[in-house]
């Protein structure tokens, strides 16, 4: 038995309680209902594009036609990171680039390959849903370790210049900021494995019983795709931080002030 369909009429009548949310907010004026609409609209176009653009993909189920895909949210995954942590697009695009495609691949294709074991790892059925959960992990963790990194740096610039003129070089200098980072982006995560199952059933987990699958599996995925998680966050927020500062800091040391919007 499949899941069942869910009407247009009944999306409506969930959109109709978020005008309540907006009445309270324009009373109490905060000034989010523009941004609110915004991302409601988006979210509307985006996921019909998408849905009728898998059904495509799902059909052909072609192995370049799949890359090319991931590569392509790889590539919005790394704009929206560099935008959300308010950086220099330009100077950070290839650093965050390849700190998500590195991990997302390799994670990717040892899960499809040793974890589910699927004859063709590229199937577009685990290939794109599994990947897009990695990728979406992996993105807001860039952020949250970005931001720690960088605007700790910029706010505690005089404790980072004195450690340096005590003779600690660029590395060991930037060593409480890079551990900060690590700790801030990976530690949701931790948390939501430790309370898994018992505060709340994941999105994967539901999605799979919701189609029928039998629970002891669905938890079995489930369990799979948190490690999965956890180990590409992990690598790719580490990974975000070591391939940018190259690009951040002069040749003395100093964090360049054009690395911020």
């Amino acid at each position: 038995m499949g899941t069942k369909d869910i009407g247009y009429g009944s999306l409506l009548m969930l959109l109709i309680l978020v005008v309540p949310i907006m009445a309270i907010n324009w009373k109490m004026k905060l000034k989010i209902n523009k941004s609110l609409t915004y991302s409601i609209v988006r979210m509307l176009i985006q996921l019909s594009l998408v849905g009728i653009y898998l059904q495509y993909i799902f059909t052909l189920n072609n192995s370049f036609l799949n890359i090319a895909y991931l590569i392509v949210m790889i590539v919005v995954a790394s704009v929206s990171t560099i935008n959300s942590s308010k950086l220099k697009l330009k100077k950070f695009f290839f650093p965050i680039f390849f700190s998500i495609l590195i991990p997302q691949v390799i994670i990717l294709l040892y899960f499809n390959c040793f974890i589910v074991r699927l004859d063709n790892v590229f199937d577009a059925k685990y290939m794109i849903p599994i990947g897009g959960m990695i990728l979406g992990n992996c993105l807001s963790g860039n952020i949250v370790g970005l931001n720690s990194f960088y605007y700790n740096i910029k706010n505690n610039e005089n404790q980072y210049i004195y450690s340096i003129t005590l003779g600690a070089t660029k590395v060991q200098a930037l060593i409480p900021y890079f551990r900060e980072a690590i700790l801030g982006a990976i530690n949701p995560t931790i948390a939501s494995m430790a309370t898994i199952g018992l505060v709340s059933l994941p999105g994967m987990m539901t999605g799979q019983i919701l189609g029928g699958s039998v629970p002891l599996v669905a938890i079995k995925y489930q369990i799979a795709i948190m490690l999965a998680i956890f180990i590409a966050k992990y690598f790719s927020t580490m990974l975000s931080i070591i391939f940018s500062v190259k690009k951040s800091f002069n040749d003395f040391n100093m964090l360049q002030k054009n690395v911020f919007l």
